[in-house]
Order: C-alpha cells, then sequence, then structure tokens
C-alpha cells in the first residue's frame, strides 16, 4: 500500500479494521501534529498495519475485556511529527517529551522496525475504570503485574497522572517495567530480576472491584 497522499485514500486508511473494536482511525491523532500543521500519515502504511494489528489482538483487546473501554492518548507518530517533538524537548520546550526517532523505531513509530529489526508498536493509554481505585490510593502496579502476568506484552511505562501508561508489543517481548510516578518510580521488573518471574495476583488482588 503506498502512502495516502488524498483525502479519499487517507479515509480509506483510517477505515482499515486492525481488530474487533479497534481501528486505524484511532490512532492517527496527533497533538503535536495538530497544533504545529505536521503530517501523521505512515511512509510504510503495511508495517504499521501489521504493527497496529498485533497490538490491537495481543494486548489491547484483552485489556479492553477485562477493565471497559480504553482511552488512547498518545499512539502512531510519523518520523515528522516524532522529530520534531524531540527537537522541542531538547529544547526544553514544555511539554514535548517526545524520544529521538531511531529509540521511538518499533515503538511509537510503527512504520519501523527498531534497532534489532523487529516489528513493534507502542500505546500510550488510560484505563479509565481503574482511575477511581488509583485515587483512592491502590498503586499503579496493581494494574502493571495484573498486564505482567495476564497479557504478552514487551514494556510498559507508567506517568503520574491518572496512572496512563505507554504498552508496547514487540515480536520478542522484553517484558520489563518502569515507572515515574513516585515514591516507587524507577524499574519495577526487567528480565533477571528475581520477580520478573512467577505469579503476582496479591498484587492486584484490588483489581476484583472493576
Amino acid at each position: 500500500m503506498k502512502k495516502p497522499a488524498s483525502l479519499p485514500a487517507l479515509d480509506e486508511f483510517g477505515r482499515i479494521q486492525l481488530s474487533k473494536n479497534f481501528f486505524m482511525r484511532d490512532f492517527l491523532y496527533s497533538e503535536i501534529g495538530h497544533l504545529h500543521g505536521l503530517s501523521n500519515i505512515p511512509d510504510e502504511p503495511d508495517l504499521a498495519i501489521k504493527a497496529g494489528k498485533k497490538i490491537c489482538e495481543n494486548l489491547l483487546e484483552p485489556l479492553q475485556d477485562r477493565f471497559g473501554r480504553l482511552a488512547i492518548r498518545s499512539a502512531y507518530r510519523s518520523k515528522e511529527v516524532n522529530g520534531f517533538g524531540n527537537e522541542q524537548q531538547k529544547a526544553k520546550k514544555s511539554g514535548y517529551t517526545c524520544a529521538s526517532n531511531e529509540k521511538n523505531y518499533g515503538h511509537h513509530i510503527w512504520d519501523e522496525r527498531d534497532k534489532n529489526g523487529h516489528i513493534g508498536a507502542t500505546v500510550c493509554l488510560v484505563v479509565p475504570s481503574f482511575i477511581p481505585l488509583y485515587d483512592r490510593g491502590v498503586s499503579w502496579k496493581a494494574l502493571a503485574w495484573w498486564v505482567h502476568d495476564n497479557l504478552p506484552y514487551s514494556s510498559m511505562y507508567f506517568f503520574p497522572k491518572n496512572a496512563a501508561f505507554n504498552l508496547r508489543w514487540c515480536e520478542v517481548p522484553e517484558r520489563r517495567i518502569d515507572s515515574y510516578i513516585k515514591p516507587d518510580n524507577g524499574t519495577l521488573t526487567k528480565p533477571g530480576m528475581p520477580n520478573n518471574e512467577g505469579d503476582h495476583s496479591q498484587e492486584y488482588a484490588p483489581l476484583s472491584e472493576i
């Protein structure tokens, strides 16, 4: 498939169904692109579709089946959008948090393979049904450990507001969880740590309220 170069072509691209509940259009909105008039359309649509189907089928659908509707905060980024965001971040402009294009290949930039040649995709999302628990003091780690035990994710990175997190699928998963949420910020688990294996169901017992 060629990069959509007309409104009808982009409309058809957006209508591509990635899984039972998700379409390509769900992942194309970019606040950076909207604000600065930058294109957020894949250069390699077929690769973006392939990666998008994998993250939807393997991670987003089962997560939504368990916890209800997901709110997508940030998903696919074109090299143009992400590169601009990274430039603004390096200039210390407020609100811009994009890593370099090279670091985001196979992450937010779905239509490029990562440095190891693997297909991957990242979505930043919020689980609305978890917010009331989080506001009452339930740790973000409850949600993190549930995903760790139940889904074939590659990495997660949690943020303080509403326990939003970057969720990545990769064809060779890393199985790593990090967080910016104090006082437990840093790495929760990664391969080689004793807690990376085994059952963590006690950690996510509070999720039974959802």
